[in-house]
């Protein structure tokens, strides 16, 4: 084992990992990185399939984001948002909101709360949706969310009671206020589809007729009856993350959230992992016109925009909520009043990150850049078919440059592997062995490579997890 290992097993202690799993092995020690290729601390090379954790967009290293904190670097690297203002974050901040609106005279998301991480962008959208809640239904309500089954929205404690995967929230129960669940639409497993299993995306050949939506308005219509309508209806658009890749049918998003809206409900839209180009397959690729959001493929308006992971580039810890006038304007008063938003973050609006940030955004405005992501998801659609020839494979499922490979024990009666089984992981610990490094979730293998990723690199990632999945499950 090397030195640094050794050093990393003494005193580190890492999320989500069983740590008598980690001590056991020799861990890869990450040294340095460009583009998609990363490099350990024994000369070993591996391409980043997953882009370091959902965050890198344009790869590493990249000359300009590295020039704008350089830039930045030697002006300033952080002062408080706390009763002072700095440039970069004023700059971001108009930024976001044009992305977010994009060709909008008067833009409906044009207020930019800056925080840390995912987490903390939820928390604040969370904190506005409630307050916002008692102060325009009165302070004697009792404000109640709504997210989706298997949703996962971070691991800050009201993050965590928006979600609603057992493995990760049930210890936390008890530290947790109460939230609703609908069904959300996972073709795959359905309980609703009729359909035999093929070897295509479940969602291209299911027999339903449309039941999640239906369990959605049911939802909605009930809390309302109570003379409680939902506070805010909290979704990933168009793809869950965490739950295992588990993209929309196209209109879902649309159509529940239309139903919640007429249920007197805020939204609250996390693009955490969806935003700044990862599951956009419009094709649009003329600056300033692609939709960088998800929310906007099928022409939602959330009430609360979060972002993070992706907004510097994947550089830095930086995270916004974008929320409107109408909730910006709940919170103004007289100083003695207290409706001041009483919340915030040491290095809220830093200016390191949003310096990166910026450059960031500009990179993703480009026409080359747009022709990138494009060709990007065409390579990873094209390499991806190749494993229909695996019987462990039982569904892949893309959305624009995110693609979940749902293993199982047959594709034929689509029986799962028991999670003490550590099929994913097993398959994972392959892949690097291969040198292409990615996470599973439970029984999906997540591919996610930052947009800079070759046509070499991919069909490489490719064949990595079909060989993998070979070696570890069909031999």
């Amino acid at each position: 084992m090397s030195k640094l290992g050794k050093v990393d097993q003494r005193f580190v202690w890492h999320p989500f990992t069983q740590m008598r799993d980690w001590l056991r092995q020799d861990p890869i020690v990450i040294t340095r990185g460009r583009g998609a290729v990363l490099h350990d601390d024994r000369g070993r090379e591996y391409l980043d399939a997953n882009s370091s954790i959902w965050t890198n967009l344009h790869g590493h290293q990249h000359p300009r984001i590295n020039a704008a904190i350089r830039r930045q670097l030697n002006r300033i690297s952080h002062s408080s948002a706390l009763g002072l203002a700095n440039e970069p974050a004023s700059q971001l901040a108009q930024e976001l909101v044009r992305a977010a609106n994009p060709g909008a005279r008067q833009p409906r998301l044009n207020k930019v709360f800056f925080s840390d991480d995912g987490s903390t962008a939820l928390e604040v959208a969370l904190k506005l949706a409630y307050e916002f809640t008692r102060r325009t239904r009165g302070k004697a309500s009792r404000p109640r969310f709504l997210s989706l089954a298997g949703a996962y929205h971070g691991d800050t404690i009201g993050a965590v009671s928006l979600g609603h995967i057992d493995l990760f929230h049930r210890a936390y129960r008890h530290l947790l206020f109460p939230t609703d669940a609908v069904m959300s639409p996972y073709c795959y497993r359905c309980p609703f589809n009729r359909a035999r299993p093929e070897r295509a995306d479940a969602r291209e050949y299911r027999r339903c007729n449309w039941e999640c939506v239906g369990q959605v308005e049911k939802k909605c219509a009930a809390q309302k009856k109570k003379g409680n309508p939902y506070a805010a209806f909290v979704f990933e658009p168009r793809v869950q993350g965490a739950a295992g890749v588990i993209p929309q049918p196209k209109g879902w998003l649309k159509s529940v959230t239309d139903i919640a809206r007429a249920a007197g409900s805020l939204l609250i839209a996390d693009e955490v992992m969806t935003g700044f180009g990862r599951t956009n397959s419009s094709g649009k690729s003329q600056p300033g016109n692609a939709a960088l959001f998800a929310s906007q493929e099928e022409n939602v308006r959330p009430d609360f925009l979060c972002v993070a992971k992706g907004l510097t580039g994947g550089y830095l810890p930086m995270a916004a909520t974008l929320t409107t006038q109408t909730v910006f304007d709940a919170f103004l008063g007289k100083y003695e009043e207290f409706k001041t938003f009483f919340h915030g973050h040491s290095f809220t609006g830093n200016q390191l990150g949003a310096a990166a940030s910026l450059a960031s955004l500009a990179l993703l405005q480009e026409r080359a850049q747009g022709m990138a992501r494009q060709a990007l998801e065409a390579r990873l659609s094209r390499g991806l078919q190749s494993l229909w020839a695996l019987n462990s494979v039982g569904d892949i499922r893309q959305m624009g440059r995110v693609a979940g490979i749902e293993l199982v024990k047959d594709w034929r009666t689509r029986a799962p592997f028991h999670l003490r089984e550590r099929a994913g992981i097993r398959v994972c610990e392959a892949m690097a062995r291969r040198g292409v490094l990615t996470r599973p979730i439970g029984n999906v293998i997540l591919l996610m490579p930052p947009y800079c990723t070759t046509a070499k690199q991919v069909k490489r990632m490719v064949t990595a997890l079909a060989e993998s999945i070979s070696e570890v499950l069909e031999k």
